[in-house]
């Protein structure tokens, strides 16, 4: 698949735009995902236009492994990347993950700084470019794309960062990433680092000169584009800025930073951005992580102007307080649409206006959750008819034939009334029902009840509801953590319904299935 995007300056040195939100943005506490919604993020950052995916750390678990081989047999129209150490089972085990791939790389990485060298790996300044060298040098022997990082770079010394860089590019490598591993440098710094490397490495100009930026303080958007602005030719990041601790680079931020300062900068992507809302959406859905709302770009507040002022000058001149349209990104116009008198082509004119590609048997889900929903509702806004695509789209992908359906419910609960529930759920086609009372309110109550279905001890460690949309009609959106005792592992739920308690349900539902998954797989 080619993504062509009309907003791109060819004029302009392209940058290659390189996603991690599946290997390192998953590595936000909460943030994992199933393979089904894996697939579902990497054939939208596709069709965003990302040139290379990182779909993960095959050697790391055998979850991780399946995830990358999959991706990589399924997705097309951007590199497949795997992350591995210098060592050879990760190299290998990172090959036979993305052997299908239609772009395949192997990224390779080695810690280089003084603190790593001493208290972590224990290991010379030899020794660690012998085995930089050796590390590259198998992975070439598998594709001839092949990404190194010297881990903690902007920690290292200087003439030996210069000494590393080198030997690998003479190794093979066709990509060097130069990562602010802690979040540590400042744009003046990073800006003098890529180009003294850019001076002092004789065979620089054989290999791409990457950048991946943590956000520790805050500047891993500037720091990224003083990288480009002294040569960097890759930037590494993820949608929302996802990511160890403080996040990586925001993709989003740093794409509409490039575009909008092309005068600058004179540098581009080929980012479809009007499709930026959209994976900033799909992502925080499958992530359970929330965006907020005055984030940078995709922030539900982008674009809104409360001040009398501010409304003034937009009215009179959108450019007065905005620097981007809204549309550019991927926001609608107007956010109230369709009643219940709507039809089918006007629902799926309107998906489609909100960056959506449905199938026919999908926008056939979506038009029945549509219908009942406005039946229910007077007014059906934006924000509905994205949640509704979302739970169609991906209704039957993150399903397996042992899975729990919930079928309904019912509630008793007060003040001074002992709070009771009665659940019915499905399992292979066959109704259950579960019962539980008392405990301190009516979510305590329906996760007695629904715990009554897995065969071990779980914890809700974290519970919020919210509105979907305006009105006292809204519908609620519910996102549950669960956790199990004595593990470091949260699996999440999320449901939605006009009812709160309803939404609460389903997310319980969905969060128990993924701790069951979980077992299976194991």
């Amino acid at each position: 698949m080619n993504v062509t995007n009309q907003n791109a300056d060819d004029s302009c040195r392209r940058i290659v735009i390189f996603d991690t939100t599946l290997r390192d943005g998953e590595q936000s506490p909460g943030a994992s995902m199933n393979l089904p919604e894996k697939l579902q993020v990497a054939e939208a950052l596709v069709e965003l236009g990302v040139d290379v995916i990182e779909a993960g750390f095959p050697i790391a678990s055998p979850g991780d492994f399946e995830s990358v081989r999959e991706i990589s047999r399924i997705v097309k129209g951007a590199s497949v990347c795997g992350l591995a150490r210098c060592v050879n089972a990760d190299i290998d085990r990172a090959w036979e993950a993305l052997k299908e791939a239609e772009d395949p790389r192997i990224h390779v990485f080695l810690a280089t700084s003084a603190v790593h060298r001493e208290f972590k790996l224990r290991m010379t300044q030899d020794e660690i470019i012998a085995k930089a060298v050796a590390g590259v040098q198998r992975a070439k022997g598998y594709c001839s794309n092949v990404e190194f990082s010297p881990e903690d770079a902007c920690r290292t010394e200087i003439d030996f960062l210069c000494r590393v860089v080198e030997a690998t590019i003479d190794a093979g490598a066709t990509t060097v990433n130069i990562p602010d591993t802690v979040g540590y440098t400042t744009p003046p710094e990073m800006e003098a680092r890529i180009r003294s490397l850019i001076e002092r490495v004789p065979n620089i100009d054989k290999a791409v000169i990457s950048i991946h930026c943590h956000n520790d303080l805050g500047m891993a958007v500037a720091n990224s584009l003083a990288a480009v602005t002294a040569g960097a030719g890759q930037i590494e990041c993820s949608i929302n800025g996802l990511g160890e601790r403080a996040g990586n680079c925001s993709l989003e931020e740093v794409v509409m930073a490039m575009r909008t300062r092309r005068d600058f900068l004179k540098v581009d992507t080929r980012i479809v951005s009007q499709k930026l809302v959209a994976t900033s959406r799909l992502v925080s859905k499958v992530t359970g992580l929330k965006v907020p709302r005055n984030k940078a770009i995709v922030g539900q507040n982008a674009f809104a102007h409360e001040s009398g002022v501010h409304q003034d000058g937009v009215l009179k001149e959108r450019t007065t307080y905005e620097i981007m349209s809204a549309e550019s990104v991927g926001f609608a116009k107007n956010d109230l649409v369709l009643g219940k008198h709507s039809g089918r082509a006007a629902l799926a004119d309107r998906i489609k206006s909100l960056g959506y590609e449905l199938t026919k048997e999908q926008l056939d889900v979506a038009f029945e959750a549509f219908k009942s929903l406005a039946d229910l509702k007077k007014e059906v806004y934006d924000a509905d008819i994205i949640e509704i695509v979302d739970q169609s789209s991906n209704k039957h992908a993150a399903s397996r034939p042992a899975d729990w359906e919930y079928i309904s419910y019912s509630l008793t609960s007060g003040v001074d009334d002992e709070p009771a529930v009665k659940i019915v759920l499905a399992h292979e086609n066959v109704e259950r029902i579960v019962e539980a009372k008392g405990g301190h309110g009516p979510i305590d109550v329906m996760f007695k009840a629904i715990q009554q279905v897995v065969n071990f001890p779980l914890t809700l460690k974290e519970f919020k509801i919210e509105a979907v949309s305006g009105g006292s009609d809204a519908q609620g959106s519910a996102t549950i953590f669960l956790e199990e005792p004595n593990s470091s592992r949260t699996y999440r739920g999320r449901g939605t319904s006009i009812d709160v308690f309803e939404a609460a349900l389903k997310a319980l539902v969905e969060a128990v299935n993924r701790v069951q998954s979980a077992h299976a797989d194991a």
